[in-house]
């Protein structure tokens, strides 16, 4: 068989980084990618071919501005094509998308993916939104024309979570799926804890060192992470990736007051994302969270991501690795083509799909509303300091079903006459603590609104 043809669409940072590791490593590519099921083996002691290489947004730049130059793998950088265009007219294997593409419609990325898959080209990507938007659509058109929709390099970068996950852990059912999935959350969220920062002003220390976009929403509103669960919890649990019924809540709430008062009670807030198959339905939530500090992930700091896969037959596994960054997504891509080539004249039912099963098998298991999970909750709010505050908040817990596992209450300061007041729950629905809160904001010794922080033992 001829050497594997490969198009690159989106020449940006980490299409740059996938040419450098190809170019740098095409002997060692070649070795682990020689495997044909049905032929015997490849030669590809030169590594893949590349096609083309399409750059969508510098059509102005030049082949001396780029740290790689696509001119060293053979093949001429054309800008300011046609990608459509490019992509019927091109005679390739496999196509890497990687064009810059908008998270809220997964486009132009989408459209690209759907005229190579129907084209008969492999396709591999690190776009999320395609992915957590479009899947089922896309694996359909996949294995319709005898393809792979591969998309490793979404989801942690180069931590290699979902081969993982499908191929070592195919003997295990999953049962949850709790991960730190955005960088910049973790690092503003590290900075308040270790250097006593606000959250402003950790956010504004993310933007400059380019982890955070001048607008942040969506890292800081949890909805890059709820993208990347959503495709974990397909993953997972064999459901159709349903991005819209994640619930998400950012970080912009998170205090300095309250990460002090999570440490003194011996735990760290971390933004988590979480999945959780239960009898009643699936969780699938982003959302602040306090873990023990002496857990693992609750040590997980910085940029870097980690994501805890629980299986019935092998307990906790705990993958950590760097969340976003051009080689590290690129070496993502570059396992998604050795997977592919590895297979390329292979029957389909001889493949494994990427999320363990065919897409026309989804299970339909609900998503359950927030208002049905279960959690504990780290709740503070501001009382009047005088006798029989506490009783009445007490009250008002029990009345909802609500078990109390631990209170603070601290002094006032000087010429103060309220006092915070925390209380940390046993698990409890979330409907009785929105009704509880609800209540407790209404008395008149309590001030203000009511925080509220779920919280996850990882036991």
């Amino acid at each position: 068989m001829a050497k594997p043809r490969l198009i690159l669409i989106g020449c940006g940072t980490v299409g740059q980084g996938l040419l450098e590791i190809i170019q740098e490593k095409k002997t060692d590519i070649s070795i682990v990618a020689i495997s044909d099921f049905t032929k015997g083996s490849i030669n590809c002691t030169d590594g893949l071919h590349i096609e083309k290489v399409l750059d969508l947004l510098n059509e102005g730049k030049s082949l001396e501005e780029y740290s790689c130059d696509p001119g060293d793998c053979g093949c001429t950088l054309n800008k300011g094509w046609d990608a459509l265009k490019t992509i019927q007219e091109c005679d390739a294997d496999i196509m890497a998308e990687m064009t810059y593409t908008d998270i809220k419609t997964g486009q132009p990325a989408t459209t690209h993916i759907e005229e190579a898959l129907k084209k008969g080209m492999s396709v591999t990507t690190s776009n999320k939104g395609p992915a957590a938007l479009y899947y089922k659509k896309l694996a359909k058109l996949a294995e319709e024309n005898g393809v792979k929709f591969l998309i490793e390099g979404t989801v942690m970068s180069g931590t290699p979570v979902f081969n993982l996950a499908r191929e070592c852990l195919a003997g295990c059912k999953i049962t949850e799926v709790k991960g730190i999935l955005n960088g910049t959350t973790n690092y503003i969220l590290t900075k308040m804890e270790q250097e006593g920062w606000s959250y402003e002003d950790a956010l504004k220390k993310a933007q400059e060192l380019g982890y955070a976009e001048a607008d942040p929403t969506f890292d800081v509103e949890g909805i890059d992470a709820a993208h990347k669960l959503t495709i974990l919890a397909s993953l997972a649990f064999g459901i159709e990736l349903q991005f819209d019924k994640a619930y998400t809540e950012g970080i912009s709430g998170i205090t300095t007051e309250d990460v002090n008062y999570a440490e003194e009670l011996g735990y760290r807030i971390k933004d988590l994302g979480i999945t959780r198959k239960t009898e009643k339905g699936i969780e699938l939530r982003v959302h602040p969270t306090l873990i023990p500090e002496k857990r693992l992930i609750a040590n997980v700091d910085g940029v870097m991501n980690a994501v805890l896969v629980q299986g019935d037959a092998v307990g906790p596994t705990l993958y950590y690795g760097a969340g976003a960054g051009a080689e590290p997504t690129a070496s993502a891509v570059v396992a998604d083509i050795i997977d592919t080539v590895r297979t390329i004249d292979a029957p389909l039912h001889h493949k494994v799909p990427l999320l363990g099963f065919q897409s026309n098998a989804m299970r339909d298991t609900p998503i359950l509303a927030i208002e049905d999970i279960e959690s504990a909750y780290y709740l503070r709010m501001q009382a009047e300091d005088h006798p029989g505050v506490l009783a009445d908040v007490s009250e008002v817990f029990s009345k909802n079903s609500i078990s109390i596992e631990a209170v603070i209450q601290k002094e006032p300061a000087s010429g103060e006459s309220s006092v915070h007041l925390i209380m940390l729950t046993q698990k409890c629905v979330e409907a009785n603590v929105n009704q509880a809160i609800q209540a407790v904001e209404s008395l008149a010794s309590v001030q203000g609104k009511v925080v509220r922080i779920r919280m996850e033992h990882l036991d």
